[in-house]
């Protein structure tokens, strides 16, 4: 039996936006991951992840990024 992981770390997360793992580090830092902290690892929420990507899928696209 498999269980869906509620969390994942960093890289994971960082490989999934397509970024690399150093500014996976530096997005969470600057808070445009979201993340938390449990004893001394910092992980991500899938949940929170998912609203993330799914908001900025519904956001207005900038007419001068075309």
């Amino acid at each position: 039996m498999t269980t869906k992981r509620l969390t994942i770390t960093i890289p994971e997360a960082a490989k999934q936006l397509g970024v690399g793992r150093n500014q996976g580090y530096q997005a969470a830092k600057a808070g445009q991951i979201p993340t938390i902290r449990i004893g001394k690892r910092l992980l991500v929420p899938v949940s929170a992840l998912d609203k993330l990507l799914s908001a900025s899928d519904s956001a207005p696209k900038d007419p001068e990024q075309s």
